[in-house]
């Protein structure tokens, strides 16, 4: 490697001319900017291309590469674009490799803080900031601290190695399995809670509305492997999100649809069985800590005979 501080970034784009402009912006500030940027532009129709071709002027490390239009919107087309934009790379001595969607900003230091965490934890494999969406809170705690949007996914070069690539899920979730096939290489994952980045639309809103979005994610749940047990914690623990009740039943719906269907997924079984082996262990965990959390109130009553 050339050094710590080298990295690259890929773009998979189509049809985001009020936001890509805003990207770059943020990217441009970077106190240490990328040595590449590839974008691959997905046949887009509207000025995307021209908003990328006018900081190519100034930029010199910033490369459109426009690709044949493939049909309508999926999240397999998301990750096979990403793939092409890693294959036309031409850095070959870079330490880090990260995704970036073309509808987020960042702070100027993102990318900086972000690289002092790899250089603090050796086995540190792949990480990435909160990716907030309009409307939420910036001081969001994240339920899972373990997976990374493929908004802002970052990889340390020989991870990304290691899991061979991303897997092009048509019910999309290609994010998380790389999360668990990282893990499975020996590679630490961690979301940095203390990085906010800020979504300039909701996520995965050309799915349709909120309802739709939240029956496609537990489609995508049961697509990639979801154990059930943990997908009915999932919605249940989501009721209290909006639409309050309704989205968590949309969830679950979606889940059972794809049980019904019997959908065969392309992820591959070891990783569907580790993935399942963590929830199990995270559903240990919390039945742990909902045991440990009674003893103190139990205590208190016995040696408080005044409590109610």
């Amino acid at each position: 490697m050339s050094g710590s501080k080298d990295y690259v970034l890929v773009t998979p784009v189509k049809n985001e001319e009020r936001s890509i402009g805003k990207t770059i912006d943020a990217v441009v500030a970077q106190t240490i900017r990328p040595v590449e940027w590839v974008i691959a532009s997905d046949g887009s129709t509207d000025g995307t291309n021209e908003i990328v071709r006018g900081y190519l002027l100034q930029h010199s490390w910033i490369r459109l590469l426009e690709l044949s239009p493939r049909k309508g919107r999926c999240f397999s087309s998301v990750v096979m674009n990403t793939m092409t934009a890693i294959a036309h790379l031409e850095s070959t001595d870079h330490a880090y490799l990260g995704l970036l969607d073309a509808d987020v900003v960042f702070d100027a230091d993102y990318y900086e803080k972000t690289m002092r965490c790899f250089e603090r934890d050796p086995i540190l494999g792949l990480a990435g900031g909160v990716v907030i969406d309009p409307g939420e809170p910036r001081d969001r705690v994240p339920r899972n601290r373990l997976d990374i949007p493929g908004a802002v996914q970052f990889y340390r070069k020989e991870c990304f190695e290691a899991i061979g690539g991303l897997i092009a899920i048509p019910e999309g979730g290609w994010d998380g399995v790389a999360c668990v096939m990282a893990r499975m290489a020996g590679y630490r994952t961690s979301l940095l809670s203390e990085l906010v980045v800020d979504h300039l639309k909701p996520r995965n809103v050309s799915q349709g509305n909120v309802l739709k979005r939240r029956w496609q994610m537990g489609l995508r749940d049961y697509a990639v492997g979801y154990h059930p047990c943990f997908e009915v914690i999932k919605c249940l623990s989501r009721i209290g999100d909006t639409p309050w009740v309704a989205g968590s039943c949309a969830w679950w719906c979606g889940y059972v649809a794809g049980w019904i269907a019997r959908k065969k997924s392309i992820v591959p079984e070891p990783v569907r069985q580790h993935l399942r082996r963590e929830q199990i262990d995270r559903m240990k965990r919390i039945l742990l800590r909902s045991k440990n959390a009674k003893k103190p109130m139990i205590l208190n009553t016995i040696t408080n005979p005044e409590t109610p």
